[in-house]
């Protein structure tokens, strides 16, 4: 039950959800500039949290694929640079393209902000849901 409630599959979707609800919701009660940053925002971190659960994935499962003693040494090694290199150069890409976005002015940065919150809003949702149905149940 506690693997179905805190996949990370269902978090992916569920970020989209909130971020489809923030952009109506600003479009609706700010501006369409301001909708515009959420969404690209919340874009640029969702693709960000799923790339990065990717990369973590292809980590892990080379741990269980490693060779027993020096090899298996070597082959951490090489993931863990390859995991490293892969996190910094996603950071530096995204930094990049915030840094366009701003520069530029096409972006509401609060806006931008509020999209780039989307993943920490829906992980937040979901851990005090499943709080709250952990909770409830133990208490019957």
């Amino acid at each position: 039950m506690a693997d179905e409630l805190l996949s990370l599959h269902k978090l992916q979707v569920w970020s989209w959800v909130c971020l489809v609800a923030l952009c109506a919701g600003s479009w609706l009660f700010l501006s369409w500039e301001f909708a515009w940053a959420v969404a690209v925002g919340g874009v640029v971190s969702i693709v960000s949290f799923m790339l990065t659960h990717q990369d973590v994935a292809r980590f892990m499962k080379s741990l269980d694929s490693s060779e027993e003693g020096q090899g298996e040494k070597k082959a951490l090694q090489a993931g863990k640079s390859r995991y490293i290199i892969k996190f910094w150069l996603r950071l530096v890409i995204i930094g990049l393209i915030l840094l366009m976005l701003i520069k530029s002015g096409r972006v509401n940065i609060f806006g931008l902000l509020v999209g780039l919150s989307t993943v920490v809003f829906t992980i937040t949702l979901t851990t005090v849901g499943a709080a709250g149905r952990y909770f409830i149940s133990s208490r019957r």
